[in-house]
């Protein structure tokens, strides 16, 4: 587990922690082993084993760190290989607590950081439940998707999956850049609630044999019932099958370009003003027009993303409830007419499919 510095949520991560915890207790770890990287502030970690012992849990600590940010692929190197050498395995997950921003990428330029710093950014809205929205409060703790992936290659690992517990981490941009590191990415294409992923229901499903449906299933009965916000979305994309899906999709862009009067029409998964993330399945469904290739496409979909599961709306920090008239699970950014977007034709997923 995976918790950089992430500012506003290192109480809601406590929490993660001690709902883990509950499924440690029931002694289902076996021979598999819980290590975690946990920032209490910008300037100090810890990364600590939970196991358990006696009928209870408890935290074994590894290594102390005095800076926390890790924001370099070597930052993330080093960490991986940390946990590598303290619990060798054949195979191993990482679970991605924190803010979540997509694929977007960090601001660099002065002139970026003055424009972002002077739009109303959603922790400014108060009375509303708190979201994991965006990469951290400021640029110094953001990391870019290409960099984290560039971090797990040079340690020489591939996991068997990359849960992110933060904001719109579920978009086929994202997926495409960490597709020769992971096999399965779990994530939400919208915001995540504050209190994150329900570890106390779905700890079991994450540890051994995974089930990724019970995951999904998990997460879903969690949030159908919270009473904060009764808003949830997630979903499990197969990685190994997203050249599939590249090839697919590089036929269908090939013969249909997208009026642009019509993006309102697709359901948005965001609350940015213009939109940035869309629903992956409902923009094709409005992007091709030959029935037999969307056949093709529906196919290739389902085997890339087998498991999706929401609520009936999403939830988010500025626009909060909306209704979901379509869903499939992952989004996508082709069609995004915001400036905050203006980079979308540099990811390596519209290089590939256009």
């Amino acid at each position: 587990m995976y918790m950089p510095w992430s500012s506003n949520l290192t109480s809601h991560f406590y929490n993660n922690l001690k709902d883990f915890e509950k499924v440690v207790k029931q002694n289902i770890l076996k021979n598999n082993r819980l290590i975690v990287f946990f920032a209490e502030t910008a300037t100090k970690a810890t990364m600590f084993e939970i196991q358990y012992k006696n009928g209870g849990v408890i935290r074994n600590t590894i290594q102390e760190y005095s800076v926390s940010t890790f924001t370099t692929a070597e930052g993330i190197t080093s960490l991986i290989n940390d946990v590598k050498k303290a619990a060798p395995a054949n195979r191993y997950a990482m679970i991605v607590s924190c803010h979540g921003m997509g694929w977007l990428p960090v601001p660099t330029s002065e002139a970026t950081k003055a424009r972002y710093a002077q739009e109303k950014d959603y922790w400014e809205y108060e009375g509303v439940p708190l979201t994991r929205y965006f990469g951290g409060l400021s640029s110094d703790y953001q990391i870019d998707v290409t960099t984290f992936a560039d971090g797990i290659v040079g340690s020489n690992t591939k996991m068997e999956y990359i849960l992110f517990d933060d904001c719109y981490m579920s978009s086929i941009e994202v997926a495409y850049d960490l597709k020769d590191v992971t096999d399965y990415l779990i994530a939400s294409p919208t915001e995540v609630m504050a209190y994150g992923y329900p570890y106390a229901i779905i700890g079991q499903y994450l540890i051994g044999n995974v089930d990724y449906y019970g995951i999904c299933n998990g997460f879903l009965s969690f949030y159908e019932q919270y009473n904060v916000m009764p808003c949830g979305t997630i979903g499990v994309i197969d990685c190994t099958e997203l050249d599939g899906m590249v090839s697919v999709m590089k036929e269908i862009n090939s013969r249909y370009t997208f009026n642009e009067a019509e993006v309102n029409t697709v359901q948005r998964l965001d609350g940015y003003n213009p939109i940035i993330f869309f629903d992956f399945v409902d923009y094709v469904s409005k992007l091709c027009k030959d029935t037999e290739l969307l056949n093709r496409f529906e196919i290739q979909y389902n085997k890339t993303v087998p498991h999706f599961m929401a609520t009936k709306s999403y939830y988010s920090m500025s626009r909060g409830q909306v209704y979901l008239n379509a869903y499939s699970g992952v989004t996508i950014s082709d069609i995004s007419l915001s400036p905050k977007a203006s980079s979308k034709t540099e990811t390596d997923w519209y290089k590939a499919t256009h």
